[in-house]
């Protein structure tokens, strides 16, 4: 599902740089990427998800070479096959939950909002138990129905490859573990890939293999 071959990337400021020589993880494996802040987590995420463009090297996902595609080609692959879900949520304000949920519908002209996708969005939600407050905006949830919100949008497309960058982690222990848990179950459901970044290291038993960020190669200026 997702290979790196010879991949260098550099922020513009010189101050870091992140090296991956080899990594390939298959279809359907369940992976946490561990590492101190700063060594580049969120960066490895990032150039998975075509947000960011390696400097060198090949980025592949689900075969396709990111480096092959033009912006717009990119955010359309994006928004197609893979979900993110990011540690502050990014939610609209100004739209619903189930708004919310349907956001990637709204983003791109190829994919269609129609009544069995608003259907689905409604079952997704209401496996989350979100049901009872679809029509309220972020505002007037919780932390924990914001970040299960945030799920359903990323699982909402059902992509084959699934992202997230430290879900839980405005989450009191509670909250989280229920969160893990429905995250888990919609996965497995799917057999999606599953890429998590995370520093709860009590939660790596979970996860079919650990990747250390570090142990890749990361360089700071």
């Amino acid at each position: 599902m997702i290979a790196m071959e010879e991949l260098r990337f550099a922020y513009g400021d010189g101050g870091f740089e992140l090296r991956v020589d080899d990594l390939a993880i298959d279809a359907g494996e369940h992976v946490a990427c561990i590492g101190p802040s700063g060594t580049g987590k969120t960066t490895l995420v990032n150039l998975v998800a075509g947000i960011l463009v390696a400097d060198r090297g090949r980025v592949l996902v689900d075969g396709q070479d990111l480096a092959l595609l033009a912006d717009g080609e990119r955010r359309r692959f994006r928004i197609s096959n893979v979900g993110l879900v990011f540690q502050e949520f990014e939610l609209l304000e100004y739209l619903s939950a189930l708004e919310n949920i349907l956001l990637p519908y709204h983003v791109t002209g190829h994919l269609v909002a129609d009544p069995p996708t608003v259907d689905r969005a409604r079952g997704l939600a209401d496996s989350m138990g979100l049901g009872p407050v679809l029509a309220r905006r972020p505002r007037r949830l919780s932390q924990g129905e914001r970040q299960r919100v945030a799920i359903c949008r990323a699982l909402i497309t059902e992509p084959k490859l699934l992202m997230c960058d430290e879900p839980t982690g405005n989450l009191d222990p509670r909250t989280a573990g229920v969160t893990l848990d429905l995250l888990f179950e919609r996965v497995k459901e799917r057999d999606a890939t599953l890429l998590m970044v995370t520093h709860n290291h009590g939660i790596l038993d979970r996860f079919g293999r650990v990747l250390d960020v570090t142990e890749l190669g990361v360089a700071t200026a």
